[in-house]
């Protein structure tokens, strides 16, 4: 069976390691997005799907739009287009091209959390599951029948990297656990209920900026999910930017309907900030162009006290 990989995230690195191991069939090339700069020098790096299959020598390519690359795609014959983490939507006349179609990893039991970002609208949303869903591909956004599905539970202190990092594991399981029936036809598919589905978008650094309104535990949610990216940020009384990391403890006791964003205890044990309801207390803290530190070396050098004010935000830069 000729097999096309289609991807460019980090979290499809276990599934096309799994599948260059099968014996039953042959990555014929992988497909994935442009090489990318990086970092502050903006080094051009290339996906870790692609430094992966030229070190099996796989033949690589990285159409800027695959929608216009119809031609190359029939070129390579393929039976099954297996895609994950790729960035880009498929039009029907690619999704009609491999003799078997296509076939998505999306990591989360859909039709929960559709869209670009659902490792952390799982976290987000307080589900007690997350998981692996594999999807025969339709034109729409994730909304196609699903084959088989593969959960876990999300552990109290579930982060949005150790999320993906347990997701990436995962994904092969539910690829191998279907592609037998997928191969040979039998493959059952169960249409999505849409009535039931959610959607999140592509994330950016604004939708980190930390709104003191909210209860601390929604707060407590948004830290872990969206760490490491695009991160959170609240701004100190004098307007800098400030980072928080997690961990992150939740408080619901009453605390005296202070302004939301008002420091009531700053100490070594942690710093603790009025919410919309309860509050939170905050250990790992970065401030602008400084390094990150844990809130008792952070005090030494930035002083808080009690009734000061975070959250007059300056813009993060995108």
């Amino acid at each position: 069976m000729r097999i096309v990989f289609t991807g460019t995230g980090d979290i499809g690195i276990p599934t096309l390691s799994a599948l260059l191991s099968l014996k039953t069939c042959k990555v014929v090339a992988v497909i994935c997005q442009p090489d990318k700069p990086v970092g502050r020098k903006q080094i051009l790096t290339p996906p870790a799907t692609k430094t992966l299959a030229l070190a099996h020598g796989i033949p690589v390519h990285q159409p800027p739009k695959l929608r216009l690359a119809h031609d190359l795609v029939a070129s390579l014959q393929a039976d099954l287009m297996v895609v994950i983490a790729y960035g880009q939507i498929l039009p029907q006349h690619i999704l009609d091209l491999p003799r078997l179609g296509c076939i998505n990893l999306h990591a989360s039991l859909l039709p929960l959390h559709r869209g670009a970002a659902p490792i952390q609208a799982a976290i987000l949303s307080g589900n007690p599951l997350s998981g692996i869903t594999v999807m025969q591909m339709d034109a729409g956004l994730d909304s196609g029948d699903i084959i088989h599905q593969e959960s876990l539970p999300l552990a109290p202190d579930e982060t949005g990297g150790s999320l993906h990092d347990r997701l990436a594991a995962l994904a092969p399981v539910a690829l191998l656990a279907a592609l037998p029936a997928i191969l040979d036809g039998s493959a059952s598919r169960t249409p999505q209920n849409a009535a039931a589905s959610s959607h999140i978008g592509k994330l950016s650094r604004s939708d980190g900026i930390l709104d003191w309104s909210l209860p601390a535990a929604a707060l407590a949610r948004r830290i872990r999910a969206f760490d490491p990216w695009p991160g959170t940020t609240t701004s100190l009384p004098d307007g800098s930017q400030l980072k928080i990391f997690p961990p992150v403890a939740a408080l619901d006791i009453p605390t005296g309907c202070p302004l939301p964003g008002t420091i009531l205890h700053a100490g070594p044990d942690g710093i603790s900030v009025a919410c919309g309801s309860g509050s939170l207390t905050i250990h790992q803290l970065q401030a602008e162009g400084r390094r990150r530190l844990d809130a008792a070396a952070f005090l030494s050098g930035h002083p808080l006290a009690p009734g000061d004010l975070l959250g007059v935000h300056k813009p993060p830069e995108s």
